[in-house]
């Protein structure tokens, strides 16, 4: 039997592979995820929640470049490395855009960066501010560098390439957890009605039946304003919203395989229940489990940027793609539309991506072909 699932199993890895949009699309959701984890160390903006503002440059566009001028804080605080790693450091210095400085007589003088039909106040920073230097000549070489943001600025001037990669965090978070829970009622549900029938199943069937009639979205939202708007109010409730499916094809699974001839020899072999769901049948129809795990990762994704985008998802300063797009979907008419586009294009592409290799492991895990 072993022999026989390890050659099964090799035969579907190899049908995978040969998928081309299947394998591009693990690749991709492989490399998401390892930007996820060490997200903090791609961004430019390395603060908890790459909440670094400068409102004077907001919402500029992708590539803009201006200098920077780091005033460190008089406050040193030790912070470890694996949370700096993990989780960013804490927002203490304070950054100024500047279009020009002027080094006169120890003294040193900045221009604050302003729109390009204004011309900038020129005020003085007093050299008190910098605790580790003695000349103002020194001020510009460990101060001052030139700062790029790649995707631009939003509308308080923070880092959008920074936000999205610490927003990929929360898609991700969302579709692991909301996955793991849906799997954990679902299979479980799903397997005791199919096996025992009866009852058992019709109580569990009423259950799925109602839970099914609630539009996904009204539910959600039920869920999250009885648990409260945060972080993981948000991952239960659409977990508890998502289990429905699995427990459908589990249960149909399930009926189908508990009359096969293995699962005969188990009971007659005087093997309790728990032990034959968990040991001869579960293993044997995780196929089509694995396959709307995949979709539900897509569709908990999706579930997330829209209550993100209603405001009681992802709370701030916690950057999300959803409220990034809620934050700035006014812009499109502005002639900023790149603002929205931007973690538009990202959920797309990242719920695509699910969908693609869902349907890739669909095609490797079907024995009919």
């Amino acid at each position: 039997m072993s022999q026989n699932s390890n050659s099964l199993t090799k035969l579907a890895l190899q049908k995978f592979k040969k998928n081309f949009w299947g394998v591009l699309s693990f690749s991709f959701i492989v490399l998401c995820a390892f930007l996820v984890i060490f997200a903090y160390v791609f961004t430019p903006d390395d603060t908890q929640n790459a909440n670094q503002m400068h409102l004077s440059i907001h919402s500029k566009k992708p590539g803009f470049s201006v200098q920077m001028l780091t005033i460190p804080s008089a406050e040193k605080r030790e912070e470890s490395y694996i949370k700096t790693l993990f989780f960013g450091k804490e927002n203490t210095a304070e950054e100024i855009p500047i279009t020009k400085y002027r080094v006169d007589q120890n003294q040193f003088f900045i221009t604050a960066y302003t729109d390009e039909a204004v011309t900038g106040i020129e005020k003085e920073i007093p050299l008190t501010s910098f605790p580790s230097i003695t000349e103002a000549s020194e001020i510009p070489a460990q101060f001052i560098q030139q700062k790029t943001f790649y995707l631009g600025t939003d509308k308080y001037g923070r880092d959008v390439l920074s936000r999205m990669l610490i927003g990929m965090r929360i898609s991700f978070s969302i579709g692991f957890v909301a996955v793991f829970i849906s799997l954990l009622i679902g299979i479980s549900l799903g397997a005791l009605a199919g096996y025992f029938g009866g009852r058992v199943d019709a109580i569990i069937m009423w259950l799925i039946n109602v839970t099914w009639s609630i539009p996904t979205l009204l539910l959600v939202i039920a869920i999250t304003l009885t648990l409260g708007k945060g972080f993981w109010q948000v991952f239960v409730a659409v977990g508890l919203t998502m289990w429905v499916e699995v427990a459908r094809i589990v249960r149909g699974q399930v009926l189908s395989v508990k009359q096969m001839q293995y699962v005969t020899a188990a009971r007659a072999l005087g093997y309790h229940d728990f032990r034959i769901i968990v040991k001869h049948i579960l293993p044997n129809i995780m196929a089509p489990v694995i396959v709307i795990s995949a979709a539900n990762f897509a569709a908990a994704i999706l579930i997330e940027s829209g209550l993100s985008f209603l405001g009681i998802g992802a709370q701030p300063p916690m950057p999300s793609w959803g409220a990034m797009i809620k934050d700035h979907y006014s812009y499109i008419i502005l002639g900023k539309p790149y603002l929205a586009i931007i973690p538009g294009i990202a959920i797309m592409s990242l719920v695509m991506a699910f969908m693609l290799v869902g349907n890739a492991l669909r095609d490797a895990l079907d024995v009919k072909s």
